[in-house]
């Protein structure tokens, strides 16, 4: 009788393992970690830039992070510290 409990337990488990396996997890607005690896610097025309989103340095990474989407779809991490990226922050947080 045990040997079936267990077998059904086993049996279950390996049943929602199938159902999640391949699928990542949803991206939240909120990341706990840092989502710029490296930072570009050069110019970028700014008709190339469909959107940009600001992420201040907080407990999930102690960077400032500047992530501008182009646009083909492709995501890149601009450099705060960069002048013309200084402006495209100004405006944002005068809007």
């Amino acid at each position: 009788m045990m040997a079936k409990a267990v077998a059904a337990a086993l049996t279950l488990l390996l049943i929602s393992a199938l159902g999640t396996q391949g699928k990542a997890p949803a991206r939240s607005a909120i990341e706990l970690r840092c989502q710029c690896i490296d930072t570009y610097s050069k110019f970028i025309y700014p008709k190339l830039i469909e959107n940009v989103n600001l992420s201040p340095a907080g407990p999930h990474c102690k960077n400032v992070e500047v992530i501008a989407t182009l646009k083909g779809g492709r995501e890149v991490c601009l450099e705060p510290t960069a002048p013309w990226v200084k402006l495209i922050i100004k405006a944002i947080l005068d809007k």
